[in-house]
């Protein structure tokens, strides 16, 4: 399946709520949370006032032109700690694919941009938090040099290098 990587864009907003809502695991056979949660304030603040200073990422395309998966990274705060949150420098990031669209390289493709952009801006580590039963995402992860380093309710907190100094 051919796609294209680009920028996030401000009229993307709606599909980084719809792709943060994507981004919750749920086991098989279990009940999917309720599309509200997205508005629950602990996970409205990955995508609030998006386009802050430090904020950047990636939609991937299909041929077709419709979005079929973000990848997003964003600083937290002591005041205003992420799932996935380490420290003030250090970006957490979001990722989705469009359940359909999962296993066509497009995780890996997202990943590849905002590592790429990472080395640009000199970012030294990003962080991410995951549910650890959400195998094909913790498989993505560790080819990444993802490593856990933390614990959080059911989900890890990973952390990988990206520019050594």
């Amino acid at each position: 399946m051919p796609y294209t990587i680009r920028p996030i864009e401000q009229r993307d907003i709606p599909f980084l709520r719809d792709m943060l809502y994507e981004s919750l695991f749920v086991p098989e056979g279990e009940q999917p949370f309720s599309k509200e949660i997205i508005h629950e304030p602990s996970l409205a603040k990955y995508v609030e006032a998006w386009g802050r200073e430090g904020d950047f990422g990636f939609i991937a395309m299909n041929d077709d032109g419709k979005s079929v998966g973000s990848i997003t990274a964003r600083y937290f705060d002591q005041n205003n700690q992420g799932y996935g949150y380490i420290s003030d420098d250090v970006p957490e990031i979001g990722m989705a694919v469009i359940a359909e669209n999962r296993g066509n390289g497009i995780g890996t493709a997202l990943l590849t941009a905002l590592f790429e952009h990472a080395r640009e801006r000199n970012i030294r580590r990003l962080s991410l938090s995951v549910d650890p039963m959400n195998l094909a995402a913790m498989k993505l992860y560790r080819r990444f040099a993802f490593r856990e380093v933390g614990k959080s309710g059911t989900s890890i907190t990973m952390v990988a290098v990206v520019n050594e100094s």
